[in-house]
């Protein structure tokens, strides 16, 4: 059992970091290959604004219920390669998903691959803040703009390969899965190697943390984090579902321009989440949470009403701002719960897959009986929540 959580290194490891990050990169992009596929699909299977939204709702349920269940497993009982084993979910699923040719099919391939991404995200995260020798900050940003950058290749990918030539060469992104699992195998070893070490000195093993925080404070900070999530991933479902549907309604754009204005969006989510855990090092996650959330709204309310130039500008400025909260947020529960790091990360991993799946679902019929500029018009609010930030602890002065 790991309850200390001590780093095994007293500096960076980046050479484990990087094969964390390229990990995260590949398995995000396999995901990302869902939402980007959704017009393919729609015009193949006639499907419904409803459907789509329903498809996500099975997803991010996959992806997020057994989150907070596999970190509190593998708190209590770590396995060495649990990271390939999740990998290869997502490779079965990847190859169902080429081949659907039913809703009920469909649903039942992207609850697959949202099954290996409920492995790798808890499990890759504690390892992460193993190998950072301290920097955790620039350790989970390295981790995170790993999976931003993928997930904004995928839409990319899927416009250059499978758009053009038909859904079934999603089979191609297969590729993509046994490549990382090959990545994966150094990162186990690594963590194979520790969990040895913790073997011979049980007496590390054994050791608690102390928490900064009161049980009570403690609670209620982690409440606040949760509203927080709640407003960031309402408002980042409408982008990553709706907005190519949004810009092909709206502005006449071709299935393939609106994913390329999606990867724009994507690129801008990854550069913010390099920036927020680093800069959450040396002025408190707070500020970075309270900035990053509420400091979007600007944008977010002015998006609905410019034309598509301005559109891609403001959503670019959106993805940067908004992104940077993540990092800092998972960073500030952590730290409430140090021992507790693979529930931590599963918990906010979890809560924001399936707040995006459940605001996908409801954006979903509110696209099919409003029209799909209604969901931008509503969504622009919620950055606004990024105001009860203000109530979240300083544990910079708690701590010190």
């Amino acid at each position: 059992m790991i309850q200390s959580q001590r780093p095994p290194v007293r500096r960076i490891a980046f050479p484990i970091l990087i094969a964390l990050s390229i990990s995260h990169c590949l398995n995000d992009m396999l995901q990302s290959v869902i939402s980007a596929t959704y017009p393919l699909f729609k015009d193949d299977l006639s499907l419904s604004f409803a459907q789509i939204g329903l498809i996500t709702l099975v997803y991010q349920m996959s992806a997020s219920v057994f989150q907070p269940l596999m970190g509190l497993f593998f708190d209590k009982r770590p396995i060495a390669w649990s990271l390939p084993i999740g990998m290869s979910f997502t490779l079965v699923g990847i190859l169902n998903l080429a081949f659907a040719t039913n809703l009920y099919w469909l649903m039942a391939s992207v609850f697959v691959v949202g099954i290996g991404s409920s492995v790798l995200h808890p499990e890759a995260s504690r390892i992460t803040f193993l190998a950072s020798g301290g920097k955790r900050g620039l350790a989970q940003s390295l981790f995170q703009v790993g999976g931003n950058l993928g997930g904004s290749l995928g839409p990319l990918l899927v416009a250059l390969l499978v758009a053009p030539y038909g859904r079934h060469h999603i089979a191609l992104f297969s590729i993509f899965a046994v490549a990382a699992i090959l990545v994966m195998i150094p990162i186990c070893r690594w963590f194979s190697a520790y969990l040895n070490h913790l073997k011979k000195r049980p007496a590390i093993a054994e050791r608690e943390v102390a928490r900064p925080l009161s049980s009570r404070m403690t609670s209620f900070a982690i409440i606040i984090l949760l509203i927080l999530i709640f407003s960031k991933y309402i408002y980042m479902a409408s982008l990553t579902s709706y907005y190519t549907f949004y810009l092909i309604h709206k502005f006449g754009v071709s299935i393939q321009q609106s994913q390329l204005f999606l990867f724009v969006f994507l690129v801008a989510t990854a550069l913010g989440t390099l920036i927020g855990g680093p800069v959450g090092d040396k002025i408190g996650r707070k500020y970075v949470i309270w900035v990053s959330i509420l400091g979007t709204a600007p944008f977010s309310l002015l998006m609905p009403h410019v034309g598509l130039l301005w559109t891609v500008v403001l959503s670019f400025c959106v993805g940067l701002i908004l992104s940077s909260a993540f990092p800092a947020i998972l960073l500030y529960a952590q730290e409430l719960l140090p021992n507790k790091l693979g529930l931590i990360s599963g918990l906010f991993f979890g809560f924001a897959f399936g707040i995006a799946g459940i605001a996908s679902a409801v954006l979903g019929n509110m696209a099919d009986m409003f029209g799909i500029e209604s969901v931008y018009n509503v969504c622009a609010f919620m950055p606004l929540l990024g105001l009860v930030a203000w109530f979240l602890p300083d544990l910079k002065k708690a701590q010190g």
